[in-house]
């Protein structure tokens, strides 16, 4: 009997789901929307809501609770920063999720969760500033290298 027993177990073992919501976390975190299963993202909710009241709460050892979920120094300083700045006055609920119909491979629910109020250039911003970066460098390595 499972009497008490909380939480899906997404066909995981403990350690598995515990770094796949911790990753899912730190991208939700990151881009601040992102599409998975409806499942996941269900279960994904309250895993970080707790980590937007750690962040609203401060201190260092929220800061270092947030950090050993996220593995991540820059999503920590935004959890911290600007992101417990937004929901300073919001008593919970900043997450939304919201149904995008069915993965054409198996048919499984997609559902896409998001931050409330959420900042829309945050999404894809880091992956493109990467892209550019590595472009520019290889523009760079091109016009050093001699012409043969």
């Amino acid at each position: 009997m499972r009497h008490g027993v909380a939480g899906r177990k997404l066909g995981r073992t403990s350690s598995h789901l515990k770094a796949t919501l911790g990753n899912m976390a730190a991208a939700l975190i990151r881009h601040e929307q992102i599409s998975t299963t409806l499942p996941k993202a269900k279960e994904l909710r309250p895993f970080v809501e707790k980590l937007i009241t750690l962040g609203k709460k401060g201190g260092l050892a929220n800061r270092r609770q947030a950090m050993a979920v996220l593995h991540d120094t820059k999503l920590t300083q935004k959890l911290f920063g600007p992101i417990a700045e937004r929901y300073k006055g919001r008593q919970g609920g900043y997450t939304r999720i919201l149904k995008a119909g069915f993965r054409y491979g198996d048919t499984a629910a997609m559902a896409l969760i998001e931050l409330v109020d959420r900042d829309l250039a945050a999404k894809g911003a880091e992956d493109k500033a990467r892209h550019e970066a590595a472009q520019k460098a290889a523009a760079d390595a091109e016009a050093a290298a001699p012409a043969a």
